[in-house]
């Protein structure tokens, strides 16, 4: 009676609407889950600074060793940030009125913190305890890179849950002595004696005994210990 009130093709349109609202669906929770992930977001994150801090100025140049402003890195779970008097210690007598430097030494005048920006910022329902790594023979490089070959830090590994869980299966090839924990250059082969070659079979048996000396045993299936 009425007749047809819309034109053929939107039937085709009917049709096929479902199959793009599916394929859209698709689409969003895959961007959602890949690019969102770790992997995809945190890598190579270096966020400016208040201060030009170089790390490859201090800890590589100067040798300065981590521990000096991380100081409860290998007694805590969390690695201090340094208080404006650790900079202070040297910089009320070098590089005493560098332009770069002034909100250090506002911040000295003030008793204001300077606000640093966290570049490795694990969820709040993470838990990680830097001294039990650290005390252990995990060395700061695995995890935080080359430090000492950047101005800028910036992340180099993901810090995901699987990241860290295939350290847990398998941490040999991470393990060092406890003394080169902050040693930015230091290799296995440094442990060989004086004429020796070393091998990979070094190398296996090196972590073994590390692990064996240590009591290593991380956690791979128990969730709370680090979901607390």
């Amino acid at each position: 009676m009425f007749g047809n009130v819309f034109p053929a093709w939107t039937t085709k349109v009917r049709d096929l609407l479902p199959i793009a609202l599916g394929g859209g669906g698709l689409y969003v929770a895959t961007i959602v889950t890949f690019g969102f992930s770790a992997e995809t977001i945190n890598v190579g994150f270096q966020p400016d600074q208040p201060v030009a801090y170089s790390h490859k100025l201090h800890a590589g140049e100067l040798g300065i060793d981590c521990r000096y402003c991380h100081n409860t890195v290998d007694r805590g779970a969390k690695a201090a940030i340094p208080p404006t008097q650790t900079c202070m210690n040297c910089h009320d007598k070098i590089w005493t009125d560098r332009a770069t430097l002034e909100p250090v030494r506002q911040s000295m005048e003030t008793g204001e913190p300077i606000h640093w920006n966290r570049v490795h910022d694990l969820p709040d329902y993470a838990f990680f305890n830097h001294s039990a790594h650290v005390t252990r023979g995990v060395g700061c490089v695995e995890c935080h890179g080359r430090v000492d070959q950047m101005d800028v830090v910036r992340q180099v590994e993901p810090l995901s849950m699987g990241w860290c869980l295939d350290c847990h299966r398998n941490p040999e090839p991470r393990l060092r002595p406890p003394s080169e924990v902050t040693n930015m250059t230091w290799k296995p082969e440094d442990e060989k004696a004086p004429g020796t070659t070393w091998t990979p079979e070094d190398q296996k048996a090196l972590g073994a005994a590390l692990r064996e000396a240590r009591d290593i045993n991380p956690p791979v299936t128990a969730c709370s210990a680090c979901h607390r």
